[in-house]
């Protein structure tokens, strides 16, 4: 299969996938957007192999497709193929999609968070290093400066998509609010089971949620030390995703129920609303 070919594999990917990251990540340049179109059609398929298959084969065919292809050896297949050329044009490190792949062994042997630090490490394996394998385009001169702060947009990424699923993740058996803070709460499994909204409830979400705002907040301040090409579509992608908590926030804290989602209207506003920000900026 051709290179262009493959990066139109991951672009469809993406495309089908995440509708928020699509629409913030095709704002690139085109070279720097199927670069992220590869990676992110990598991180799908080790996503898929557990949430979607429950298939830890699945996962470790991965890993040692991966050994391979980090070896210098590159698997027929289209995403590998992609990924290749990416790494012939910026200076990827291996270390973040081993991680990625930890991450997924984790949810495949899921044990209830007892702290918040659990719940902290889960979200750099399975999201920080999201962030640590996109840096390399999205900042090809600052991305050692930027290190910490691509991990913490991850970490504020992936805090949002538990805020958001938590009904869903109970009902496939995970719960990730840690233990310690429902403790703290007053909010119990049995609560959760019975799909309670409380004062209670919202004040444990809202810890959580200002604690991702916080992580949103303070990797964006570093905006300016990404490549100009990248600023936009950076932002753009960490302001929808942001905005997911304000969604739930709107619906009542339902998110129990209801899957909470950003409008293509609401996107659009924030990506206009981006564009206005940086033009003040610059």
């Amino acid at each position: 299969m051709e290179v262009k070919n493959s990066y139109e594999y991951c672009e469809d990917i993406i495309k089908e996938h995440s509708k928020s990251f699509y629409k913030a990540f095709s704002l690139l340049p085109e070279e720097k957007a199927n670069a992220i179109y590869a990676v992110y059609g990598f991180c799908r398929l080790c996503d898929d192999s557990i949430d979607e298959y429950n298939d830890l084969n699945m996962l470790l065919n991965l890993e040692s497709e991966l050994e391979l292809f980090f070896s210098g050896i590159t698997p027929d297949k289209p995403i590998w193929i992609a990924l290749n050329d990416v790494t012939k044009k910026y200076k990827i490190k291996k270390e973040p999609f081993f991680d990625l792949i930890k991450g997924q062994k984790m949810d495949y042997n899921f044990k209830h968070f007892l702290t918040q630090e659990d719940l902290m490490e889960y979200c750099y394996y399975v999201a920080g290093t999201v962030g640590l394998m996109i840096l390399p385009i999205l900042a090809t001169k600052n991305h050692s400066f930027l290190r910490e702060t691509a991990i913490n947009l991850g970490k504020a990424m992936q805090l949002t998509n538990i805020l958001r699923d938590i009904g869903q993740d109970y009902d496939n058996g995970r719960v990730y609010l840690p233990t310690e803070l429902m403790d703290k709460y007053n909010y119990s499994y049995d609560d959760l089971s019975k799909k309670i909204i409380n004062e209670n409830f919202v004040n444990l979400w809202e810890y959580e949620a200002k604690l991702a705002e916080k992580l949103y907040n303070d990797s964006l301040d570093l905006i300016s030390e990404f490549d100009d090409d990248s600023k936009y579509p950076v932002l753009t992608a960490a302001y929808i995703y942001k905005e997911i908590l304000n969604e739930v926030r709107k619906n009542s804290y339902d998110c129990l129920n209801k899957r909470n989602v950003v409008s293509s209207l609401r996107k659009t506003q924030i990506a206009l609303e981006v564009k206005k920000q940086l033009k003040m900026v610059i």
